[in-house]
């Protein structure tokens, strides 16, 4: 899925996100989705049987990014990716309402998630769409970032936002 997703996004002139080298060639890559899927909480969409995509979970930033943690308990989404081939089904947004609801089965009223604010800024719109507001941007390196936070849980439910 990753390396069809860096596929994908240079097809469209996309080489400032993931590069151009596939995901699964670049190092510590394979090593990166081995942690997520044992060490945090994988979830897989499938389609027929066929997966379509994946969204990781965790309890924070990673620690390598220069985002400060939320101060209360909070659901991160660490990965989230759906085969270029199931593009415009619906599976990005269908996981992040997964998200909410794992994030409110566990009490936690806060979902943030970060991602590449480059590009004028179209991944950070999908994630507007999908009822995250806008936080804290950073670089991570020369790598433009934004980190975008939902209200999901028991406070969001009284004031009718979640």
């Amino acid at each position: 899925m990753l390396d069809s997703a860096v596929v994908w996004m240079n097809e469209r002139g996309n080489t400032e996100q993931w590069g151009t080298t596939p995901w699964s060639e670049r190092p510590g890559r394979v090593e990166r989705v081995e942690r997520y899927t044992s060490e945090m909480t994988p979830y897989i969409a499938e389609l027929d049987g066929t997966p379509a995509g994946v969204l990781v979970l965790d309890s924070g930033p990673s620690s390598q990014m220069p985002i400060e943690p939320a101060g209360e308990p909070e659901q991160y989404v660490r990965l989230l990716v759906s085969h270029r081939r199931f593009a415009g089904l619906g599976i990005g947004a269908a996981l992040l309402v997964h998200a909410a609801e794992e994030a409110r089965r566990t009490g936690v009223d806060l979902l943030r998630v970060d991602c590449w604010a480059g590009g004028g800024g179209e991944l950070v719109r999908f994630y507007e769409r999908n009822g995250f507001t806008p936080t804290d941007r950073f670089l991570h390196g020369t790598w433009p970032g934004q980190v975008l936070a939902r209200r999901v849980g028991v406070r969001a439910a009284r004031s009718g936002t979640a």
